[in-house]
């Protein structure tokens, strides 16, 4: 079977040296500085942001990133292992890991010209800038041709209005690669991608959503207010940001199932050993067969959920359209984390119920990777239609 797959999508199932020493790497930062304040983060939903200007210094808010602008340059592998071994600590932090890296610095990085590269990828490289990037508005969340918010020509300025919704950093990130209208509604050619730094006059955060889980992520709304822009802003040319978009979705699908895979996988490990250290009648009760069986189905999808990423990973990486491979790779991890998560609490039983032990926060941030970067629903009708139309 490993020898089919390899052959069929050119993945080699080997670790790189790369990938082991970033794993240890990340594993041991996280253990370090982000174990011991994950509910105190979690409780006051604390964006914590000298926690990620250490992460700049690790190379880690980069990782796709060329060295030339201040990068790492690594490949999209090794972007997985540094989602995973964060998100399995704690899913708030991967999921600002995953949107500065993969929403708002890929973007720039596919589609900006040398001088934007230069300008802004060597301060978001290094967490000097932390970014953002805006599609959602309140009332278009999948639906995201009839978006309201316009950039309106004047002279060498673009002038927007309007407002986006459940942005990741939208009121602490230094700059938001935003997505406005400037065509008609409903035409996907009526719509351009423009960077907008914080500090430019009309550019505010608006409401902080108070969320069930990945609380310590910032998510708020951005309001743009006769914001002016200047023109060299634009990202690519005018009537490119929803083809744009729709390629960095593609990546981003990626994030959010590396980001679902850490938190399943720190779902089972809390499990684990939860059911190996807790006696009833006088056993584990990981010896009862109810309990074992459990962990044989989260460990058999874990391993599922990760063939299917590493497999969009290598093809992102050769460059090889990968539309329908990211799709499933998010649609399936998403519901796995969630599945894992839920059996998580049950087999920690009442203590599950409870923010003594891990398993609650597991089971809460896991529901957004079902959501975020396009929900299951989207997902199922993405894969139908490339299945489909292929």
């Amino acid at each position: 079977m490993q020898d089919i797959l390899a052959q069929d999508t050119g993945y080699d199932f080997s670790i790189s040296e790369n990938q082991q020493m970033i794993r240890q790497m990340v594993k041991e930062f996280a253990e370090r500085n982000i174990r011991p304040h994950v509910m105190e983060w979690d409780e006051v939903q604390h964006f914590p942001v000298d926690l990620f200007k250490e992460l700049g210094k690790l190379g880690l808010m980069g990782v796709l990133v060329p060295e030339a602008y201040g990068g790492s340059g690594f490949g999209y592998q090794e972007y997985v292992d540094v989602i995973v071994e964060v998100a399995r600590v704690c899913g708030s932090v991967g999921l600002s890991l995953a949107a500065h890296n993969s929403l708002c610095t890929g973007h720039i990085l596919a589609f900006g010209n040398e001088e934007q590269k230069q300008r802004w990828l060597t301060k978001l490289s290094t967490a000097e800038w932390i970014g953002a990037w805006g599609l959602t508005e309140a009332n278009t969340g999948s639906d995201s041709l009839r978006m309201l918010t316009t950039a309106t020509l004047d002279v060498d300025h673009y002038v927007i209005n309007g407002s986006k919704n459940w942005i990741t950093h939208g009121k602490s990130g230094d700059l938001a690669v935003v997505m406005v209208r400037t065509g008609d509604k409903g035409d996907s050619k009526g719509i351009s991608a423009i960077v907008v730094e914080r500090g430019t006059p009309g550019f505010s955060a608006g409401k902080k959503e108070n969320k069930l889980g990945m609380r310590a992520s910032e998510t708020t709304e951005m309001i743009f207010d006769n914001c002016r822009v200047p023109v060299a802003n634009l990202l690519g040319k005018e009537g490119e940001g929803f083809k744009q978009a729709m390629k960095v979705l593609d990546g981003g699908r990626i994030s959010i199932a590396a980001l679902a895979l850490g938190i399943a996988k720190g779902a089972y490990d809390a499990a684990l050993a939860y059911a190996q250290e807790r006696h009833q009648f006088g056993q584990p009760i990981s010896s009862f067969q109810a309990i074992s069986f459990k962990l044989a189905d989260m460990a058999t999808e874990i391993e599922a959920a990760e063939l299917l990423i590493r497999q969009a990973a290598d093809m992102k990486n050769r460059g090889v359209k990968m539309t329908k491979e990211s799709a499933m790779a998010k649609y399936f991890a998403s519901e796995v984390a969630v599945r894992t998560a839920t059996e998580a609490v049950q087999i920690f039983g009442g203590y599950g119920y409870t923010k003594d032990f891990p398993a609650e926060k597991y089971y809460r941030d896991s529901k957004l990777c079902t959501i975020g970067e396009g929900t299951s629903e989207i997902q199922k009708i993405v894969i139908a239609r490339e299945i489909l139309n292929g």
